[in-house]
């Protein structure tokens, strides 16, 4: 007995000293799905990467997202377990058309996409509610990829899925918009050429009609795939925050469609599991990604085990209704091994191009950004953008990123230099409405603000509160968020001693997006000042 428990106390030693580089190493990231035993934990992408879908090329696995107003845009990423994703690029550099996103579009842009890998090459189709279904492609997944071509004009055409039949022939299917297209709640199939350059038909098929099934509603989000002799189409319904997933099979392709809801909610508190990518592993298993919809998080991604059952998939672990799934918490990683990763959120500015996590809130522009100015801080010219007077969130330049976790601390330091009356720069959190905590030039006056603006609605009311009548020109600025989306903004003079600029506040999602953090330097005056603001780093911890 004494030597069994001598070999236990061993094999904890043992144990312990292997998570320790784990947990140095990790310990100041804001989340963490691996648990480093081998197991994981949902989400595995605790951000706002909406609409995920993904596919594996041989041992590697890779993953688009939606990305709404944000440039650049159709985030990449990649992974050796679906776990631990690092982030890779974008596919898109700028929107399209360029000169429509040269200001903010909030819930225009890109939405739900999909991403393929066939005759040697990755594909993206993406929809624009506004323009149309386009197309890129890349033989390097990480870039470049090619220009994107429209496919498929027309207004609220979303959620586009290509499939490629044995035959040789390709399909495409697609869902609708209601605030576009006056419909929706069905499934459109058209025929494409093989090499995805046009449609051949221009009318279409509608393959399934969720008003003809009892308590369907929104049905969306369409995934396209064939398996052991039938047409499988995954899609969710019921909407995003209280929805479920549901799969149509069928032996023919233009169907009729059958219909099963195959994961719900359960009794787990993950609300509206649905539309994601299903994902078939090196070993022969089967996994299913998909958002949960946290509100100002955004919509963040889980991984769930999926089995087959008579023909038809369950996704997660068995749930009370026979045959249909519900979430999992934690579960035994896909493939064993693999080194930790997590897409970075701090970012030094010590290096030549700005981190991979930052988006601009349109297309962004020559100038808008140096790191070579000063080096080692991101310098942001002062931009004139009349509209963001008492609305800041109208500036095109605000650079953010998305919210990593739960909860985290945001920190950046940084300086105004040549501000004139109008000129304002700092850290902000946006959404529909939003908290910024910066500099503010008043006549001759340099003032330390935090501004808050609501309610919660596309137009927001600022108020501001003067914290420091003579500033100094450089200061910390801070940000920690809580549970339930409670923000506090503290500031240093010294970098050392925190003071609050106010009460909490409670963030909120922007249109279709989580709420954003990040830097803003915009005047409402009618031409630029010369001033600039110099971040010396944006650091996260958890």
């Amino acid at each position: 007995m004494h030597r069994l428990r001598h070999r236990i106390a061993l094999s904890a030693i043992a144990l312990a000293a292997h998570l320790v580089p784990f947990a140095q190493a990790y310990a100041a990231e804001a989340w963490v799905p691996d648990l480093g035993n081998g197991s994981y934990r949902n989400p595995v992408l605790n951000a706002d990467y909406s609409d995920p879908d993904a596919v594996r090329v041989g041992d590697t696995y890779y993953m688009t997202s939606s990305s709404f107003n944000s440039a650049p845009g159709l985030p990449l990423l990649e992974s050796k377990d679906m776990v631990n994703w690092r982030l890779v690029g974008h596919a898109l550099p700028k929107q399209v058309p360029a000169a429509h996103f040269s200001t903010p579009r909030h819930g225009g842009g890109v939405w739900a996409p999909c991403l393929r890998h066939h005759d040697g090459k990755f594909w993206i189709f993406y929809p624009d509610p506004d323009h149309g279904v386009y197309v890129t492609t890349a033989t390097d997944f990480a870039g470049p990829w090619s220009e994107p071509r429209l496919l498929l004009p027309g207004k609220g055409i979303i959620d586009p899925s290509p499939l490629w039949d044995d035959d040789g022939k390709a399909y495409l299917v697609h869902a609708w918009a209601k605030s576009r297209a006056g419909i929706n709640n069905r499934l459109t199939l058209r025929s494409m050429a093989p090499d995805g350059s046009r449609l051949l038909d221009t009318q279409g098929k509608v393959i399934v009609d969720g008003d003809r099934l009892p308590g369907y509603r929104t049905l969306e989000g369409p995934k396209f795939y064939k398996h052991d002799g039938y047409y499988y189409v995954f899609a969710p319904a019921g909407g995003v925050e209280h929805g479920w997933q549901s799969v149509f099979r069928s032996r023919t392709i233009d169907g009729p469609y059958e219909d099963r809801i195959v994961m719900e909610q359960g009794d787990t508190p993950v609300n509206g599991p649905h539309q994601g990518a299903w994902v078939r592993a090196q070993d022969g298993k089967d996994w299913f990604l998909h958002f949960q919809d946290r509100k100002a998080y955004g919509r963040v991604v889980h991984l769930q085990p999926m089995a087959w059952r008579d023909g038809w998939p369950v996704i997660g672990r068995p749930g009370q209704k026979p045959g249909i799934g519900n979430p999992v918490a934690t579960h035994e990683k896909p493939v064993a091994g693999q080194p930790v990763a997590v897409p970075a959120s701090t970012d030094e500015f010590d290096g030549k191009v700005l981190g991979l996590q930052w988006q601009w809130n349109a297309n962004p522009q020559e100038g808008w950004h140096s790191l070579a100015a000063r080096p080692g801080h991101l310098r942001l010219p002062v931009l004139a953008v009349p509209a963001s007077k008492d609305f800041v969130r109208a500036a095109p330049n605000i650079v953010a990123q998305k919210l990593p976790a739960t909860t985290f601390t945001a920190e950046t330091r940084i300086a105004l230099h040549g501000a004139k009356d109008g000129d304002r720069a700092g850290l902000i959190l946006n959404g529909q409405s939003y908290a910024a905590l910066g500099l503010r030039q008043r006549g001759a006056a340099l003032h330390l603000v935090y501004t808050t603006c609501t309610p919660f609605r596309p137009r927001c009311t600022e108020s501001e509160t003067v914290l420091l009548h003579e500033a100094p020109a450089e200061l910390t600025l801070r940000m920690a968020m809580g549970e339930g989306a409670s923000a506090r903004f503290q500031y240093s003079v010294d970098g050392k001693t925190f003071a609050d600029a106010g009460a909490p506040f409670a963030a909120t999602k922007g249109h279709w997006v989580g709420a954003q953090m990040g830097l803003y330097s915009a005047s409402d005056a009618a031409r630029p000042s010369g001033a600039w603001l110099d971040a010396d780093y944006f650091r996260v911890t958890k």
